[in-house]
């Protein structure tokens, strides 16, 4: 980077050491896999719906009685309106696709672990963002869906002790899900991205200071990390292309397969949908809440249900590293959590009319729970059998040299409490 400009620039910020040290030199391992360029993606579909979401929020009217008009007048009259309503909403869905595989990628190597605890919860943290914001925005076209939707799931707060109708009444402005819930929501839902960009900062600052895992689970030597430009930008770029081809699919030829079809009728609050389904990310965590028979342990676990990875750091304690890669009984129990998953999405969706449905998710929702909750004995016993066996010399090294280090700040830690007492 130079120039008269740029000059001008360096002379009054650090520019170019900045763009250096954070982008174009930072060290990155050298055996990252096309795994690894989830998170750019999350970062391109956060800036594209923001984008969309300005432009939208220009045309929309944030009125209980015009909300529903003025979609279609942003669908019909409004130029390339279809295009940026289609964008916005395929992109919620490409949004919580590209974040879950993210998250499934950390929990298959293992990248949650030390040091980068700090950054798998300010992951969590976004996660959390990101589910508000995209509810409240399912509030705003103002269809059966939506209003609906946001019935079922403000009532929910009432299970809250001695101030849960408090909390309901403060959420929707009002006693029943009206005109000041839709001004509310909508306030939060142009808000919220700006926070979560705020978060995503912190969450790279992060990133850069405990460095970027890699599939091995061994952090490399200096001498073997290459910089990120132009090697892995030419790799997020042929990731981005790829991942634009298939959201153009969705968005150009069939948008509305990730819109329930009474979304496109007006919110009436006489007339109750047969069947209340939420967006298809929420799905397996209403079926876990639908699997409670009694509504607050239902709430309850449905909140467990997205804070347990949180915990993930301190329920896996194996010290081989590479996560699933080199832990054959911690890969099968991944690919059998995968697939719970899909079963409890299967079962949010359908109506609970059916025993046989009832009792699946009830299965589906405690195998749920157990693979959390049988992470540390599976550790703890695969790591012992994987040492009989015999692991990888240098792995075998490296868990040495872990204990050795470990052993060490031990020592400095009760010499230090001794000289303090």
């Amino acid at each position: 980077m130079s120039g008269p400009i740029i000059n001008w620039i360096d002379k009054r910020f650090p520019l170019t050491s900045f763009v250096k040290h954070e982008l174009t030199d930072y060290p990155t391992p050298r055996n990252l896999s096309y795994w690894w360029n989830f998170g750019f993606l999350a970062g391109i579909v956060l800036v594209m719906q923001v984008a969309t979401g300005i432009f939208l929020a220009m045309h929309y009217k944030a009125d209980a009685s015009l909300a529903f008009d003025s979609i279609q007048h942003i669908m019909r009259e409004v130029n390339y309106g279809w295009l940026l309503r289609y964008m916005h909403a395929v992109g919620a869905s490409a949004f919580f696709f590209v974040i879950f595989v993210h998250m499934a990628r950390t929990l298959y190597y293992g990248s949650f672990r030390a040091p980068r605890e700090l950054l798998w919860w300010t992951g969590q943290g976004l996660l959390l963002m990101l589910m508000a914001t995209a509810f409240m925005g399912y509030l705003l076209p103002w269809g059966q869906m939506s209003f609906w939707g946001a019935t079922v799931i403000t009532n929910l707060f009432k299970v809250t002790p001695f101030i849960g109708d408090d909390i309901v009444i403060w959420l929707r402005g009002d006693y029943s899900v009206g005109d000041d819930t839709l001004t509310r929501f909508f306030s939060l839902h142009y808000l919220f991205p700006f926070l979560i960009i705020g978060a995503v900062i912190v969450h790279l600052v992060a990133l850069h200071t405990v460095k970027s895992s890699n599939p091995s689970g061994i952090d490399l030597k200096a001498k073997d990390n290459i910089p990120f430009h132009p090697y892995f930008t030419a790799k997020d770029l042929y990731g981005l292309g790829i991942f634009l081809i298939v959201y153009s699919v969705f968005v150009f030829f069939m948008p509305n397969s990730l819109i329930e079809p009474a979304n496109n009728v007006p919110a009436n609050p006489m007339v109750t949908p047969n069947h209340i389904v939420p967006e298809w990310y929420f799905l397996p965590f209403y079926a876990i809440l639908r699997s409670v028979p009694n509504m607050f342990g239902g709430v309850v676990a449905m909140a467990l249900a997205v804070m347990m990875f949180a915990f993930m750091p301190f329920l896996d304690r194996s010290r081989i590293p590479g996560g699933a890669r080199y832990r054959p009984i911690y890969r099968i129990q991944f690919y059998l959590f995968l697939l719970d998953m899909l079963v409890l999405g299967y079962v949010g969706y359908k109506p609970p009319t059916n025993p046989s449905i009832v009792v699946v998710g009830q299965v589906a929702t405690f195998c749920y729970f157990a693979s959390f909750f049988v992470v540390p004995f599976v550790s703890k016993m695969e790591e012992s059998w994987l040492i009989k066996r015999g692991l990888p010399q240098g792995i075998m090294e490296l868990m040495e040299r872990e204990k050795r280090d470990l052993e060490e700040r031990k020592q400095e830690h009760r010499r230090r409490k001794g000289d303090t007492v």
